[in-house]
């Protein structure tokens, strides 16, 4: 699949909550201990045949990031 993305992060999926219309499926990095959730639709986690221990690509893309000063 292409994509426009430039952050490209394999991770392992390693949880999954279902809701009535939406799910939140988290990932942990691959080679780290850091942890990263997606929310998608349940049409799009069935499309995707997501399961826990599967290998996924996090694609991070963001219009803005904000940087505050404490």
């Amino acid at each position: 699949m292409k994509h426009g993305a430039r952050n490209d992060i394999p991770a392992t999926v390693t949880a999954i909550k279902r809701g009535d219309l939406m799910a939140q499926v988290e990932v942990e990095l691959v080679g780290t201990t850091y942890r990263m959730a997606s929310v998608m639709t349940l049409d799009s986690l069935l499309e995707l045949g997501l399961k826990e221990g599967d290998t996924v690509h996090v694609l991070a893309k963001a219009v803005n990031v904000l940087l505050v000063k404490p």
